[in-house]
């Protein structure tokens, strides 16, 4: 079962990492964007996992020599981390893209030369 969430979040990134660098169309980067971020989140966490383990809260301070089976909570905390991040970098990405719709009347990235050489 964990080879099966590992590989959704790999295929998820390597899909986020294609439509990044195939698409034209602004939505549809932060779109990409967006599968590429939940591809990695996927990823982190199932990597930390750890089967027939217990959520990382003691109740009691274990014996000496006893080791308790517990899930390491880093990653589960940087994850969350990076949602609450994610989701602020594509709100900024769509409130860019909105005004650049805005001010270009079109969504085409080939149409932007304002900043090329």
């Amino acid at each position: 079962m964990e080879q099966v969430i590992i590989i959704t979040g790999i295929l998820l990134i390597i899909l986020g990492i294609f439509g990044i660098i195939r698409s034209r169309n602004l939505v549809k980067i932060v779109l990409a964007f967006t599968l590429f971020n939940t591809g990695l989140n996927i990823l982190m966490i199932s990597i930390g996992y750890i089967r027939n383990a217990g959520a990382p809260i003691l109740s009691q301070i274990p014996g000496q020599g006893e080791i308790p089976n517990i899930v390491d909570p880093v990653p589960q905390a940087l994850v969350l981390t990076a949602i609450v991040i994610g989701l602020g970098v594509t709100a900024l990405m769509l409130a860019y893209v909105l005004k650049l719709y805005q001010d270009k009347g079109t969504l085409d990235i080939n149409s932007f030369k304002d900043l090329k050489w």
